[in-house]
């Protein structure tokens, strides 16, 4: 029998629920189950970056930048940009972020009861954003560093720890071997793949024992090469099947008790935490204080450190996961602490004060990030505390609506984080799903259960169980995989950027992000992704507010076969496989036509605060032609050097927008008055078949809250 360990929450401890197929996605930011740039309905590497335990359909494509498909060339890939939030309390920048899970969610014991229990987590991973020329060009230097979608579809590479680098003492024959497969794992990775954690992160995820106090039921987690189970296995996983650079044990437990550091050093220019918590939805929020407590965000974690060795790239992460193992190891238990940034400019205790008291939104501190260097001390941005809410009710088998969520989807309103470095980022949204049952206690259940009938230990759970129902019948047979027994499903999004605010107009302001979700096709063709729509759909603002619109498209969503077991197809208007938007004034709601220039009011009712020599007629032009006209007329502000089409002047913008980029960035804008403003898109609004039309009610800013709650539109109050 295992030895116990430590025991932590875990993520989600599945019912009687069989193998199911079809289960979260993530539809703004658009998530991409894996997708990359696939022309078929279906993607080609389920094992790309991340395991999702999804169906093979679903999914988004990487946005392209232009008319026609990115392929190989990334300067051709849109990364959606979103502005940060402001060091001020009430400087949010708010993103409505959307999901269906499969097999319901929300609800307790007390109100809206339900079949099962569930949890969602909502993460996201952010590191300084490297110059375009870095991945265009194929940068070799920094490889292992930089977070990208990448242009094809592969695996990175990598090869396995050996039992040559398992010793009580890490000495220089351990280090060698160690450095010479760390130096092939490095030499493997390609510019041209998708790059998420890094090799270094699962580097120590292979290496590290698993935690021997988890109940794996009657699953056997296969020993690896090392002689010993690894934290690659888990009883959803227990072969070690790896995808990207994803540590399965963190993937499927939640709090993790291993500090999610992805590099060895204080990497500041690159990659940084993988991991930071944004919220915890739940159908139990009586654990919020545990959540709390267990979030990496603001609480420090220990990992076993070993002393350097004498080669290049030497192993400092020991196996153990307990810190008398730890020191058996000649090792050091040190706990860590995770940080959003580190302001490396920022070289005073007096400064870093200065910092913290001007940053309300996050906690600054002049402190230590590892216990073993208590003198060395740096100026760390950390996380604010993870947000811990109920989860959106929806109900089993249903790829669907939330009543909580006022007849949408599954929401969370989330406000995005600011960084007080005021750099530009590169990031990505993680959002994990896991539904359990009460077939057994799943907080009180350890490995003193797991199977053993040589020592007559029966499991809670057994699989495909024969069942006595009485009155002299015959015993039935469960559809039960114990596997799966305690569940995790999970969607990510591509790379997305957050700006630093650089308009003074922005500053104390509530930034609202208006987008475009959905793919080409009708519903049978895209599901589980959908059909286009704006989100919000309708949403009330204040005068006092901004209001970010952009989206982001591909120019391969064609969904040809294989159709798995989906049907094939891509209906819509234009030339097909092509994403398109654009956003146009209407007279009401009820309308199906956009109104003329001539007859619209809401232009001259705005200001771009992004671009601010832009007129009326500019913005309403970029806004009609999805950034194929740059403006109404020649003017070097509002137009690029790149000599940008210019409304009334060179090749005329195709009628349904084929020529258009499939990606625009927009404008934020500023709103002069109180209007109600109703808007469609002319391509995807096919009358009694697909409605991407929405509705903006700008408000007083005293009048805001309220008329939310009566309008029953989802943005916070």
């Amino acid at each position: 029998m295992r030895a116990p360990v430590l025991l932590s929450l875990l993520l989600g401890l599945l019912g009687l629920l069989g193998l199911v197929t079809c289960d979260t996605y993530l539809h703004n930011p658009r998530g991409s189950n894996n997708r990359l740039n696939e022309r078929t309905a279906v993607r080609r590497n389920a094992n790309r970056l991340f395991d999702s335990q999804n169906n093979n359909r679903g999914g988004y494509n990487t946005g392209d930048a232009e008319d026609g498909a990115a392929n190989g060339d990334t300067k051709k890939q849109y990364s959606i940009q979103y502005y940060q939030s402001g060091p001020e309390t009430a400087a949010e920048s708010r993103l409505i972020l959307e999901w269906t899970n499969q097999h319901g969610c929300g609800g307790s014991e007390d109100s809206s009861p339900h079949k099962l229990n569930c949890d969602v987590v909502i993460q996201y991973m952010c590191q300084n954003d490297v110059a375009n020329s870095a991945i265009e060009n194929n940068d070799q230097a920094n490889k292992d560093d930089i977070l990208r979608d990448g242009t094809n579809t592969g695996t990175q590479g990598y090869q396995n720890p050996n039992r040559g680098e398992v010793s009580t003492n890490q000495n220089n024959n351990n280090d060698n071997t160690y450095a010479a497969r760390i130096n092939n794992n490095v030499n493997q990775i390609q510019m041209s793949r998708g790059y998420q954690e890094s090799m270094i992160w699962y580097d120590m995820c292979k290496y590290r024992e698993a935690n021997g106090g988890l109940f794996t039921a009657d699953q056997r987690l296969n020993n690896g090469n090392l002689g010993y189970e690894d934290a690659s296995r888990t009883r959803q996983n227990p072969n070690g099947q790896r995808r990207g650079f994803e540590c399965p044990e963190e993937r499927d437990y939640y709090p993790y008790w291993f500090p999610t550091l992805m590099t060895q050093t204080y990497d500041t220019e690159h990659q940084t935490t993988p991991w930071i918590d944004m919220a915890f939805l739940t159908s139990n929020t009586s654990r919020c204080d545990v959540i709390k407590k267990g979030s990496f965000n603001q609480n420090g974690i220990p990992r076993c450190v070993v002393d350097e060795g004498t080669t290049a790239r030497p192993r400092t992460y020991g196996k153990s996961i307990t810190e008398a193992a730890c020191e058996a190891e000649s090792g050091t238990w040190v706990t860590f602490h995770s940080y959003l940034e580190i302001l490396t400019d920022i070289t005073t205790e007096a400064a870093c004060n200065t910092k913290a008291a001007a940053d309300k939104r996050n906690k600054v501190s002049w402190m230590s990030l590892r216990s073993d260097e208590p003198n060395t001390k740096k100026c760390v941005v950390q996380a604010p505390e993870v947000d811990c809410t109920d989860a959106p009710w929806t109900r089993v088998n249903h790829n669907g609506n939330s009543p909580d969520s006022q007849g949408n989807a599954s929401r969370y309103d989330a406000v995005l984080p600011y960084f007080t470095s005021n750099d530009n980022k590169r990031c990505v949204m993680r959002l994990r799903y896991n539904i359990s049952t009460d077939d057994y206690d799943p907080f009180n259940t350890g490995s003193s259960q797991n199977q053993d009938l040589q020592n007559g230990v029966v499991s809670p759970v057994e699989q495909n169980p024969l069942v006595d129902v009485g009155a002299s019948a015959r015993p039935l047979r469960l559809a039960l995989n114990t596997n799966q027994y305690g569940r995790t499903f999970q969607d990510r999004s591509h790379v997305f950027r957050m700006l630093p605010r650089d308009s003074a107009d922005m500053a104390g302001k509530i930034i609202h992000n208006l987008n475009v979700r959905g793919k080409r096709g009708n519903i049978v063709q895209t599901y589980p992704a959908v059909e286009y729509d704006f989100i919000p759909s309708r949403a009330t603002i204040s005068t006092a507010d901004l209001v970010h619109v952009q989206w982001t498209g591909s120019n391969t969503h064609n969904n040809q076969p294989n159709g798995g077991d989906g049907q094939t197809g891509d209906a819509g208007e234009g030339r097909g496989g092509t994403d398109r938007s654009n956003f146009l004034e209407m007279q009401g709601e009820i309308e199906n036509y956009p109104a003329p220039f001539e007859n619209t009011t809401l232009w001259d009712k705005v200001k771009s605060v992004t671009q601010p020599s832009a007129t009326a007629k500019d913005i309403a032009a970029g806004f009609f032609s999805s950034g194929y006209y740059c403006g109404a007329a020649a003017s070097a502000n509002v137009c690029n050097e790149n000599g940008d089409q210019v409304l009334g002047a060179g090749t005329d913008m195709d009628d349904l927008l084929n020529n258009a980029p499939a990606s625009y960035f927009g404008h934020v804008l500023k709103f002069a008055e109180k209007t109600t403003v109703a808007y469609m898109c002319s391509r995807n609004n096919n009358f009694s078949n697909r409605s991407q039309k929405g509705i903006l009610w700008v408000v007083d800013p005293a009048d805001a809250a309220a008329t939310r709650r009566r309008r029953g539109t989802t943005n916070r109050t």
